[in-house]
Parts: structure tokens; C-alpha cells; sequence
């Protein structure tokens, strides 16, 4: 049996078979028991045309000129996805919370660790799933899912246009100011970041802060608050002397929209950001 760890392979279909499965393990020398696995967490694709889909089911056959692709991550497979708690279930879209360490959709190694595949099994299969907006992999918080392709656009461009506002909590190093806007350009491209200091822990030397965006740059909060010196705790990627033990210290924790199917205001919050230990 191997003991491959990763392999990323890309076969176009010569010859028809009844298996994509099989066609796989005898192209990558994986046992098929480790195929299945990896097209169940959705690390085989197929290409038909101009479509690509990921491939699930092992018996699938396959035709001259398709294209598996396989993404094959012993380390990232071998991960168990965990249950995640929905908020607030609407029909048309559901609210979650994102466990720091899911991300919000998969790529191409698989997505059995991400929210929309997770919130899919728990929903029985029987709903579609829609991602209308992005967390970090290692921020944890409140995420909306989308359950049919009109409700997805509907929120999708409510948060475009800056209608559903998103509100954060972080731990952060050093006395930060007791409010501040921070409008660094990043990627080029205007930045905004609304800073307010809840508290400061002087035996740590830390703040909480509560934060709001009126743009939504790659990694805005993190790298923002790194350039005033006062970097998220736990953040492995931005500041220094910051390290923690229990993560980055960033949470989406509400947010606040008018209902598209209530047309009533609804604001969905986590009672404790960061919970206190007895």
C-alpha cells in the first residue's frame, strides 16, 4: 500500500470506463478505498466540456476526452469536519457559526471542511447551498448560506452594496486607541476600517476592540490593525510578539440586515464574543 501524501494529477479519459474510481487508483497507485475517500471530501473533479464539477460517486463512468482531476492531501483528509450550530433557519437562507479552522468554501484538495459542504450534510442533502460572503479559514463567526440561486444574488448584492453590516470583535496588542479609522490603501485599492477600544487589560497588555468594515479587502482587519501596532493576537501571518494560545482572536460576531423574505430588521449577535472561563 502506498504511503503517498499528496499528489495532484490531471488524466484525460482515452478509453471509456464504467469507474471513474477504479481508473483512478489504477492511475495514481492509491488503494481505492483512499479514492472514494477523497472524491467523498471532494477532491476529484470532472471536466465535461466546459464544466468542471466535483466527483462524488465512485461507480461514475467516464468518456473519451473528459478530464479527472484528483487532489489528492493525506493531512488535509484525514481531518474530521466538525458539527456546526445554525442560528437561525429562514428557508431561503440560514445563519451559522463558523468554528475557527473551517473554512468558508473548499478548494481544490476538497471541501469536507468547509462550511457550505458541512451545513449541506447537515441539512439531510435535500437544500441547495450558497456561499454569499467569505470568513478567514482562522476566524471564527457568523456566516450567511443562501438556499436557492435568487436568494443568493438577492444577498450577495446586499452585501455589495453595503446593506447587511458585519460587526467584528478582536483581541489586540497594546493600549489601541479608543476609536480610530483606519483608511490604508491595500492592494491598491481604498480601505476603510472603523476601530472602537471596549476594553484594555493592563496585566496583559492587550484591547478588545469592536470593528466594522465598509470594505472588504483580503485579510482588512488583520493587516490594518498590524500597521497601527496593534496586531490580533494569535494572528500567525501579520505583527509580532502576538502569539496566543487559543488562536486568532477575531470573531464575526453579528450582523444586521433587513430580512429579504420578513422585510423586518433582523439582527442576528453572539451573546459573548469571547466567552470568560469560570
Amino acid at each position: 500500500m502506498t504511503n503517498l501524501q499528496k499528489l495532484t494529477l490531471n488524466h484525460t479519459v482515452t478509453e471509456a470506463s464504467p469507474s471513474a474510481c477504479k481508473l483512478l487508483a489504477t492511475i495514481s497507485g492509491l488503494p481505492k478505498g483512499r479514492i472514494k475517500d477523497a472524491m467523498n471530501k471532494g477532491a476529484v473533479t470532472i471536466k465535461r466540456g466546459k464544466k468542471t464539477l466535483r466527483l462524488r460517486r465512485a461507480e461514475t463512468a467516464v468518456k473519451p476526452g473528459e478530464v479527472l482531476g484528483l487532489h489528492y492531501d493525506a493531512a488535509l483528509l484525514s481531518l474530521k469536519a466538525p458539527h456546526v450550530s445554525c442560528l437561525e433557519d429562514r428557508m431561503g437562507y440560514s445563519v451559522w457559526f463558523k468554528p475557527a479552522g473551517v473554512m468558508s468554501q473548499g478548494n481544490q484538495f476538497g471541501d469536507h471542511m468547509s462550511i457550505l459542504r458541512i451545513a449541506e450534510i447537515q441539512l439531510g442533502m435535500k437544500r441547495e447551498v450558497f456561499l454569499v460572503h467569505r470568513l478567514d479559514r482562522e476566524t471564527r463567526g457568523l456566516m450567511i448560506i443562501a438556499h436557492n440561486k435568487k436568494m443568493a444574488a438577492v444577498l450577495s448584492n446586499m452585501f455589495q452594496e453595503h446593506k447587511i453590516t458585519k460587526r467584528y470583535r478582536a483581541i489586540v496588542k497594546g493600549k489601541a486607541p479608543e476609536k480610530r479609522t483606519i483608511d490604508t490603501p491595500l492592494d491598491g485599492k481604498p480601505s476603510i476600517t472603523h476601530v472602537t477600544r471596549i476594553a484594555h487589560e493592563e496585566t496583559l497588555d492587550t484591547s478588545e476592540l469592536d470593528i466594522t468594515l465598509e470594505t472588504g479587502r483580503t485579510h482588512q482587519i488583520r493587516r490594518h490593525l498590524a500597521s497601527i501596532d496593534h496586531p490580533i493576537m494569535g494572528d500567525p501571518k501579520y505583527g509580532k510578539d502576538n502569539k496566543n494560545r487559543q488562536g486568532l482572536q477575531l470573531v464575526a460576531y453579528a450582523l444586521e440586515f433587513m430580512c429579504p423574505i420578513k422585510r423586518q430588521q433582523a439582527i442576528f449577535a453572539l451573546p459573548e464574543p469571547f466567552p470568560r472561563k469560570p
